[in-house]
């Protein structure tokens, strides 16, 4: 009997490390799939800028789009990395009430070398920390890439590499480490809950980009001397377009990578979850993203009917709902993206009349939608609970109004002072001869279109 008894015992433990690993295999393919996602996400940004520059720009905008994900990457892996495990509490690099945080833990953990070199490289005992840590870069070069559109046709190109490095790096970061992590004091103290990252990633980012606007100055030939905004079209709307569409294709994997995939070293087990352990599945993410892009494109069609701001309008339609895609109903989602995508373009005008030129609309898309989509999360989400656990907290609209102006200040503040300094050093913005000749004229050993782009036939008389 005891012999039949260890036997049966034994199968059940062989049973159980199967399922362990099946898990984590599962765990880690997940996450290794989110990146080439992510990385569409990059196409898109690239097609968008190029598109919406003019010819003589084109290829300027797109070498940075390329030069932000080679710098971020190592940026993160060195710094930013380390940055999220150690200051959820705050400056202080002390230890959370979870003790996935502090000093002692990122030392252990974070660093490239060390006693942390086998969390930071190739171990056959753990690669799902290198495949979350993939996905963390990723939102990392994203933000870089936000900030990117708002700045073409008149950015020096080793300035961008600068201020992509430290908004990829470190603000975006530190916004995650404060309100994306269980240590969080945003999470832990004020209830703020941001699933999707529309204010840690999308709010900070537009911020961010900003500040560099306001030393950066506009394009010239945006502004007349009575202050009001003239036009400058991109030369190829088509390709812009596409770009946007491309950068929806990669939001699925962005959100995919929002979502916790349970197994025996989560208190929640082997069910999915949100980065504060909240429970989550896929369908929430299949309703309220295809919802979202549909109310986002109506909302911007039946205000502009400009096909620019009616794909913008899908973009800011899945931020909207991005903070609390994890909740929402799908006709609450619906509601919220067609609400972005008709405040969009006013917020944009509005931004030009304090002499903000913001090429593609990345402050509105991605910082005022953020916000919104925070703010509205408080509306409609007060009392869910923030965080898993018992006497955990629960989501507010003070809760949320404190995350979004935090956000505002990590991404503005940051943005400003860097982008001040470059500008004190003649590293921000290329000479104004330079601008009106073309940046891929001065810039870049190739041209776009070396054959020119052909002209129109006249229109039959």
């Amino acid at each position: 009997m005891e012999e039949q008894l260890a036997e049966l015992a034994a199968k059940v433990a062989a049973i159980e490390t199967k399922g362990n690993l099946t898990n984590t295999m599962f765990a880690e393919t997940y996450y290794y799939l989110t990146i080439p996602l992510m990385i569409i996400i990059h196409a898109g940004f690239l097609a968008y800028e190029m598109g919406a520059s003019r010819a003589k720009n084109a290829l300027s905008s797109g070498v940075k789009n390329i030069l932000a994900i080679a710098f971020v990457i190592p940026a993160f892996y060195f710094f930013g990395w380390w940055v999220y495990w150690a200051f959820p509490t705050g400056f202080s690099l002390s230890e959370g009430p979870n003790g996935i945080s502090g000093a002692a833990y990122a030392n252990s953990f974070a660093w490239g070398w060390g006693e942390a070199a086998a969390a930071m490289g190739p171990n056959i005992d753990d690669q799902i920390s290198g495949v979350f840590w993939g996905a963390f870069t990723l939102f990392a070069a994203t933000t870089a890439s936000i900030m990117s559109g708002a700045v073409i046709e008149r950015i020096q190109t080793v300035g961008f590499v600068i201020l992509a490095v430290i908004l990829g790096g470190f603000s975006w970061t530190l916004a995650a480490a404060w309100g994306w992590h269980a240590d969080g004091w945003l999470v832990q103290s004020w209830g703020l809950h941001d699933f999707g990252a529309a204010g840690l990633v999308h709010a900070v980012a537009g911020f961010f980009a900003l500040g560099v606007l306001i030393n950066l100055g506009p394009r010239v030939g945006k502004f007349n001397a009575d202050g009001t905004a003239n036009h400058i079209p991109g030369h190829n709307l088509p390709l812009t377009a596409m770009g946007l569409m491309l950068i929806i294709v990669g939001f699925w994997g962005f959100l995919m990578a929002c979502v916790v995939v349970g197994g025996e070293a989560w208190s929640w087990g082997a069910n999915f979850a949100t980065i504060y352990g909240t429970p989550t599945n896929l369908g929430a993410l299949s309703f309220n993203i295809l919802m979202s892009v549909a109310g986002g494109i109506i909302g911007a069609w039946l205000g502009t009917r400009d096909p620019f701001w009616m794909m913008s309008g899908a973009l800011a339609g899945i931020i909207s709902v991005a903070s609390g895609l994890d909740i929402y109903w799908p006709a609450l989602a619906f509601i919220i993206a067609f609400g972005a995508g008709l405040i969009l373009k006013p917020a944009a005008t509005f931004l030009e009349k304090f002499g903000i030129d913001d090429a593609v609309g990345a402050v509105t898309v991605h910082g005022t939608i953020g916000i919104y989509g925070l703010v509205m999360l408080g509306i409609f989400g007060t009392g869910y609970p923030a965080l898993l656990g018992e006497g955990a907290p629960t989501i507010s609209l003070v809760g949320q109004i404190v995350g979004a102006v935090v956000f505002i200040a990590i991404g503005l503040v940051t943005g400003y002072v860097s982008a001040l300094i470059l500008k004190i050093v003649g590293m921000l913005r290329v000479p104004e001869a330079a601008e009106i000749a073309g940046l891929d004229t001065v810039k870049v050993p190739a041209q776009a279109y070396p054959e020119g782009i052909a002209a129109s036939p006249p229109a039959a008389s």
